[in-house]
């Protein structure tokens, strides 16, 4: 589309028409995923691995140095849960960092709907979130946690870290094409996210050394917010549910946020797309 003397755009982001731009988008995720173990001997147990060790290290550090796991129980359900989760935040945000600039020689030559490359990036990241589960539910039957109704609880979380991770990764794919600086930006802020986040430790921490107003402030973080939930409805009622730690209005401010960052996320590529092919 032509916008002025020598300047030209290229496709928008979600290109001409919806039914289109999901079949591209889901092609374009199903090929990435087979492409990943194409030619692997072990294939998928390769992704496995990697939250699995993460997993052993971090589980025998704070059950038998730090003993951390203390009052939470059925903890190594708890931490293989927390980290199956952030690696989907981790792995689908990660790889949409780059996802623009990796298919520059695409971008130039083919026009189609540009969102379609991380909303793909995102979509392969949750196949092996899907694949990772079933790891979980595994992993938590045979810690002796019987299924309930509550398990359903597990749906609602799983789309908010999914809503989450794709506005993160469209905004950061969108701005890796003019800042190459937000790849290490991002490696840097990832880390100190996950430890501020209660993943290896119970939300109930913050109420005991932050005090109240400190919890409630603590659980506006998206990810405490729902991995709090996890616990409550997934591993154990004893475990304090978000709104036992912090009330409702942190959960509320939460639940918005994500909202918020895949709105800003879509309105930042949105806006970003017809340029990328110029700026790359």
């Amino acid at each position: 589309m032509s916008v002025g003397a020598g300047q030209t755009y290229g496709p928008s982001a979600l290109g001409g028409g919806l039914r289109r731009f999901v079949e591209l988008t889901v092609t374009l995720a199903r090929t990435e995923f087979k492409l990943r173990y194409f030619g692997s001997v072990l294939g998928y147990v390769w992704s496995l691995m990697r939250p699995l060790l993460f997993f052993g290290v971090i589980y025998l550090f704070f059950t038998q140095i730090v003993n951390i796991s203390k009052g939470i129980p059925h903890y190594g359900v708890y931490l293989l849960t927390g980290i199956v989760l952030w690696n989907y935040l981790g792995e689908a945000t990660g790889n949409c960092v780059a996802c623009l600039v990796q298919r520059e020689s695409m971008l130039r030559k083919v026009r189609f709907p540009r969102m379609a490359i991380p909303l793909a990036v995102s979509l392969t990241a949750a196949f092996n979130l899907a694949m990772n589960f079933i790891t979980v539910f595994v992993f938590a039957l045979a810690n002796g946690l019987t299924p309930s109704v509550s398990w359903l609880w597990l749906l609602p979380i799983i789309v908010g870290f999914i809503v989450l991770s794709t506005g993160i990764g469209m905004f950061l794919s969108a701005s890796y094409v003019r800042y190459r600086d937000v790849q290490p930006i991002w490696e840097v802020a990832l880390q100190a996210w996950f430890y501020l986040s209660p993943i290896m430790y119970s939300a109930a921490t913050y109420s005991k050394h932050l005090g109240r107003s400190g919890a409630r402030f603590a659980m506006i973080n998206p990810i405490a917010t729902m991995q709090s939930q996890v616990g409550h409805a997934f591993i154990s009622r004893s475990l304090p549910s978000a709104t036992a730690v912090a009330g409702v209005a942190p959960v509320v401010v939460a639940i918005a946020l994500i909202v918020a960052v895949f709105a800003i996320g879509w309105w930042f590529f949105t806006r970003e797309a017809p340029r990328v092919a110029e700026n790359l």
